[in-house]
């Protein structure tokens, strides 16, 4: 059963972000779209291309009213490590969850058990609480932060437009569905 459109469940957590660390809980996440970024581990490879990338977005997601959050199986303080240490990670404004316990990574599905780390997720939450996309791959493939702008907000025009949809390769302004009988097979 596919975990989309479901409340995201409860978790208590220490992330580390701008020199602090700082308490994340499901209800941090409420009140405004937040992206987790679920990574296998500190100290890799792929990992800092895409969180300096994600570092490098950041402030158009802070204009979209959206809040970003990397997750690792990571304690709290080895982020602040990597932080200290990595001139990509020194990027990094957004929050670092550390999730040693694996109960974030449990709750989103995407535990390697037998690794103690997590596979690459992404997942968009909305002002509610409600997981409203996901994408999860192997750990040799890097993501993109400009694609996942534009799922993102494709996610909050659909939010703000009952009824319409948003096509293959949607950009913001360019035109949208309205799923009726009028459209069926003229596609």
């Amino acid at each position: 059963m596919s975990i989309i459109n479901t409340q995201i469940k409860p978790f208590a957590a220490t992330a580390y972000k701008n020199g602090k660390f700082i308490d994340v809980t499901q209800e941090t996440l409420k009140g405004k779209w937040a992206v987790l970024m679920f990574y296998p581990a500190d100290f890799t490879f792929v990992c800092p291309t895409e969180l300096e990338d994600l570092a490098d977005h950041y402030s158009q997601f802070k204009d979209m009213g959206v809040e970003v959050y990397g997750v690792s199986t990571d304690s709290h303080f080895a982020h602040k490590a990597w932080h200290d240490t990595s001139e990509a990670i020194k990027k990094v404004q957004y929050a670092l969850i550390g999730d040693p316990t694996q109960q974030l990574s449990r709750n989103f599905e995407v535990l390697i058990e037998e690794e103690g780390m997590a596979l690459r997720g992404t997942f968009v939450i909305n002002p509610e609480g409600f997981i409203k996309l996901m994408e999860v791959h192997d750990n040799g493939i890097g993501r993109d932060a400009s694609e996942l702008l534009r799922k993102v907000k494709a996610a909050q025009y659909v939010a703000a437009h009952p009824g319409e949809v948003c096509p293959a390769k949607w950009t913001e302004g360019a035109a949208t569905l309205t799923p009726s009988l009028d459209l069926v097979g003229k596609i």
